[in-house]
């Protein structure tokens, strides 16, 4: 949960200290509205994927699932700037399937956080694995790193692409299977 009132002191402290005259009245209500945008933008971490999981439905033999081109943003936690992108999510169920919607929305749980799209792809894949308990999952995340595209390196449209899987798709050939099948 997010301390509004500190946030809002933090940023006018910030605004301060990078020589801005936080009574500007352009600039009077911009610590509020940071810390209202950070509120919104960090909520998943205080969210359980596995709220959105548990929502099951059986099925005889469902076959292979895939979810393809998810989008989310996120906040890199080493320079709190966005980066954005693409998850494709497939799993094996056993006799369980859940909800499209659920996928994306445990995406979101993971995105909306101070995050590493490593660790996002990682925590994507293992909620599903432990929540659905499938004979497999592996996620893919595709993003645009705002911290290598607009200072640093200056790098406009890099893409770093995440793996991680769980289960059968640890095996090299299903991974190329399904990673052929998203036409990555």
């Amino acid at each position: 949960m997010i301390d509004r009132q500190k946030a809002e002191k933090a940023v006018s402290d910030l605004l301060t200290a990078l020589g801005e005259d936080v009574n500007n009245p352009s600039i009077v209500d911009t610590p509020a509205r940071v810390a209202r945008m950070f509120q919104e933008l960090l909520c998943g971490r205080d969210q359980d994927a596995a709220d959105h999981l548990s929502q099951v439905f059986p099925l005889e033999d469902p076959g292979l699932v895939i979810e393809r081109d998810i989008p989310f943003y996120s906040l890199c936690e080493h320079h709190m700037l966005p980066f954005v992108g693409k998850v494709h999510i497939a799993y094996l169920p056993r006799k369980e399937v859940t909800g499209l919607s659920k996928l994306a929305r445990t995406v979101e749980v993971f995105a909306r956080r101070l995050q590493l799209q490593e660790r996002m792809t990682k925590q994507i894949c293992l909620a599903i694995h432990n929540e659905l308990d499938p004979e497999g999952v592996l996620v893919v995340s595709e993003a645009e790193h705002f911290c290598m595209s607009m200072r640093g390196v200056k790098k406009p449209g890099a893409t770093t692409i995440t793996v991680a899987s769980c289960g059968v798709f640890e095996d090299p050939a299903q991974q190329e299977h399904i990673l052929s099948l998203l036409k990555l």
